[in-house]
């Protein structure tokens, strides 16, 4: 192999830090289950890394995409809470892992927790957070984007097992909610150039609305 290829190809591959990534995003979300499947979270996490690594994310897009839920999900059950959780990260994959995210964490801010009705609350979360995402970088945005596609199609599949009865389990409980939240979130990667993922989650979007208005939901 010619030494730019075999250069180019080194590049490419991912190395140890990656592999304990994965054992340690399985330890911190070993109990947690996806709430429209319940099937192991780690399926989800894998998921969002592959479309992230397909995409041409690097290493620490890769290792970011396997803890983007890490801080929120479970920042409360580490021992020292969400801080200590974001140090060790920083410890074990770097700075760069930790920026990434950290910027990937939904915080609700004070005067979106401050409104009384819990959906036009999630509703303001939600636009507070597309606007962040729009605003970051390209990597937020592709890992951002592959976690969103990934729920979308998994919604979709959910659906066609479960019927209505899947959005009882969102706080919400409402199919147009959930269409909302992703078709907005599509929109703003859209805007923000996010590039060929940003096609597929509006497909997707576009597939799940087609199943719920098909089901007299829209």
């Amino acid at each position: 192999m010619p030494r730019r290829r075999l250069i180019e190809y080194c590049e490419g591959v991912l190395g140890e830090r990656f592999e304990e990534a994965m054992v340690f995003a399985h330890r911190l979300h070993r109990k947690q289950k996806r709430k429209t499947s319940g099937v192991p979270y780690v399926g989800h996490l894998l998921g969002v890394a592959a479309l992230v690594i397909e995409d041409g994310g690097g290493e620490d897009e890769a290792i970011a995409a396997l803890l983007h839920d890490s801080l929120e999900d479970q920042g409360r059950h580490y021992e020292g809470g969400a801080a200590a959780l974001a140090e060790e990260i920083e410890r074990r994959f770097g700075g760069e892992v930790r920026r990434l995210v950290e910027a990937l964490t939904e915080r609700a801010e004070p005067d979106v927790r401050a409104i009384a009705d819990k959906r036009e609350r999630w509703r303001a979360h939600k636009r507070a957070y597309f606007a962040a995402i729009a605003a970051a970088g390209v990597e937020v945005r592709r890992i951002s984007c592959a976690d969103s596609l990934y729920n979308v199609r998994s919604l979709a599949m959910g659906f066609r097992a479960m019927g209505p009865r899947i959005w009882q389990r969102f706080l919400t409980g409402r199919a147009e909610d959930q269409v909302w939240a992703y078709r907005g979130a599509a929109e703003a990667f859209r805007a923000a150039g996010t590039g060929p993922m940003a096609e597929e989650l509006a497909a997707a979007v576009d597939l799940l609305e087609g199943l719920a208005v098909g089901a007299g939901e829209g």
